[in-house]
């Protein structure tokens, strides 16, 4: 089955297959098709930590398209209080949804939210698998993922400053092996401006294997 990537900007998007849409990280601020929670229905809502710009509007969405949260037990309880329908899961934890796997994977950074943690997803949307790393820095057990649960996108931050830069996100993509790599989590401010053109040189020059996609903000990509 097939599946719309959608980047709306930062680290926040959708993919929809099989008739159903979810979003990851849903920041909607600043994005430059000026889409507000307004304009997206979407069936599932995944949220990495609860720093401002990847939290964003996840418990006004879900609320306002009767959304299923699916992201780590802090987060997701903070999320029920609040009148969220939310399941929560955990590092290494994995778990069959109606739509397909979803394994919670490590993501060294900030929680965002007492007593949690930062994570990634690998999940299988419908037959279409992809790994979003969340906020992280490069660490090397990011080389064990692909045979956990096998996915053919991975989407990486370069940014910098809070996250890999596109050097280390470069060896991550090393690391993880994906036939294709999208880079995110750039450009939204000054302090983690980079060139993703430099990153998919560097990418491909080490793994001739692997293609890198530049997505820009707002475009949209056919995954199979």
């Amino acid at each position: 089955m097939t599946a719309t990537f959608k980047y709306i900007h930062h680290a926040c998007f959708t993919v929809t297959a099989g008739g159903e849409t979810l979003i990851c990280d849903p920041f909607l601020d600043g994005n430059p098709e000026g889409i507000t929670m307004k304009d997206l229905k979407v069936d599932y809502i995944f949220i990495t930590h609860a720093h401002g710009d990847h939290l964003g509007c996840a418990y006004e969405l879900a609320k306002q398209c009767h959304a299923l949260i699916i992201t780590t037990a802090e987060i997701a309880a903070q999320a029920q209080e609040k009148g969220c329908e939310a399941h929560a899961m955990h590092l290494g934890g994995t778990f069959r949804f109606p739509f397909g796997k979803v394994r919670v994977t490590p993501a060294f950074h900030g929680s965002g939210i007492a007593g949690g943690h930062a994570c990634g997803f690998i999940i299988n949307f419908h037959g279409t698998a992809f790994y979003f790393a969340g906020d992280t820095a490069l660490y090397s057990d990011m080389q064990l993922l692909r045979s956990l649960d096998p996915f053919r996108y991975a989407l990486l931050p370069i940014g910098g400053n809070f996250t890999m830069d596109p050097h280390d996100a470069a060896k991550a993509a090393c690391f993880l092996k994906a036939p294709v790599v999208i880079p995110i989590h750039y450009n939204t401010w000054p302090v983690i401006t980079q060139d993703p053109a430099a990153f998919k040189k560097e990418v491909e020059a080490k793994m001739p294997e692997t293609k890198v996609v530049i997505v820009q903000p707002g475009g949209t990509m056919e995954w199979d």
